[in-house]
């Protein structure tokens, strides 16, 4: 038993557990991280297409609107690790970065095995210990203190234990929820998960024509009563059975639970960088000289342009004037209010982030620790708070693991 007790247990080693047990190291605690894979940080080296889009240049009060109402639970965290600490950290580690596009922030290498070897070299040089193969199924108590942890094959000790066993989203990576149990096991409320930043697959299937096009600046809402005042806007990209691209993987978290409500949601796009009818109306008539195919393609690709004129019946070679007034109507509609409906998605199986997890409400945002159990800690992924593409979900899981890191006692 001797050789199986510690100061801090934590388990997942994804980002914010690795932070968290780094963190507490670095103070002289005594730690062990147990991962279930064969090998560490399996969802990390995924992020972002092996890229590791790290954080973003954003300010901290910026950085938290784009979590919506619970991005206020992220501002301990982000004072005490936000994107300019992570950034120091990953040059002390040897891990130099930079934003080309002057927003996003990559390692210079734009290969997250970088980071994951310069992690690995620096939890070697804090003499963290490393278990893989060692899947926890439960959380040892006495009364309402942690006292440690079981796995499949042994127990571990410690009167600290950090959960960082991240979301739901790829299960090749090893998501499979292990965390909610645990979580749920001893009392913490755990609200629905559904998958995020994911592909849509759509009922039309005239997209599959357009999937070599990429629309900027596309606005999007959801046609329902209840929801319309959901809306978002950017890049799409069409694919075969459906649509995807940036603006799309940030708006799937609020369609997806729709879709377990109603069979398919119906959304509205406006294609041409939100101009309304009568805008475009006043771009025709400037000229008006000009064909109809001619004039779309001042704002589309020709692929699009063809494509919509046909699933409207008009004539592409005919002048805007020689339209009647039905084939105008239609001409006007189609690029400012395109109609589609999303029928389903590929579900966890495809999403990179899981929406919901562990209730915030059940957790001091000063220090990661459970309200309800004393030393138990829990950062990333597996709480109730998820953001957009953009560096925003793992700058949230280093801030969230390193604040559990400095708050272990």
């Amino acid at each position: 038993m001797k050789d199986k007790k510690y100061d801090l247990i934590v388990i997942g080693s994804g980002a914010a557990g690795i932070m968290a047990a780094l963190t507490a190291a670095k103070r002289g605690f005594s730690v062990i991280i147990l991962e279930k894979l064969s090998f560490i940080s399996a969802k990390l080296k995924a992020t972002g297409g092996g890229k590791c889009n790290l954080t973003n240049t954003l300010n901290n009060e910026e950085f938290m609107e784009h979590f919506k109402s619970n991005g206020r639970f992220m501002r301990d965290a982000l004072n005490e690790f936000d994107s300019k600490k992570l950034v120091k950290f990953m040059e002390d580690i040897g891990v130099k970065t930079h934003a080309p596009d002057g927003f996003r922030v990559f390692p210079i290498s734009h290969s997250s095995s970088t980071i994951i070897k310069a992690l690995e070299k620096e939890l070697n040089k804090l003499d963290v210990k490393v278990e893989c193969k060692q899947k926890v199924v439960s959380l040892v108590l006495e009364d309402k203190n942690i006292k440690g942890v079981k796995t499949l094959k042994d127990e571990y000790f410690a009167d600290n234990v950090i959960v960082a066993t991240g979301g739901l989203g790829y299960p090749k990576l090893g998501a499979e929820g292990d965390g909610y149990k645990l979580a749920k096991d001893v009392g913490h409320t755990i609200s629905n998960v559904y998958p995020a930043m994911m592909p849509l697959k759509t009922k039309e299937r005239w997209v599959s024509k357009l999937k070599a096009d990429t629309i900027s600046k596309v606005q999007i809402y959801i046609n329902l009563k209840k929801y319309k005042k959901l809306k978002a806007q950017g890049d799409i990209i069409f694919t075969d059975n459906g649509i995807r691209g940036p603006v799309i993987l940030d708006f799937a978290r609020e369609i997806t639970p729709l879709l377990e409500k109603y069979k398919e949601v119906p959304l509205i796009l406006n294609l041409i960088k939100g101009k309304n009818q009568d805008e475009l109306l006043n771009l025709i008539k400037e000229h008006s000289t000009l064909t109809v195919k001619e004039i779309f393609l001042k704002l589309l690709p020709l692929n699009v342009v063809e494509v919509f004129l046909e699933l409207i019946n008009v004539d592409k070679e005919k002048k805007y004037k020689q339209l009647s007034g039905s084939e105008k109507l239609k001409l006007l509609e189609i690029f400012t209010k395109t109609p589609l409906n999303v029928i389903g998605h590929d579900g966890f199986e495809k999403a990179m982030i899981t929406r919901g997890g562990v209730k915030l409400k059940e957790i001091n945002p000063k220090t990661m620790q459970s309200k309800i159990i004393n030393g138990l800690y829990f950062c990333g992924e597996i709480l109730d708070i998820d953001g957009p593409c953009g560096g925003y979900n793992l700058q949230w899981s280093f801030s969230s693991g390193y604040l559990a890191g400095i708050s272990i006692c």
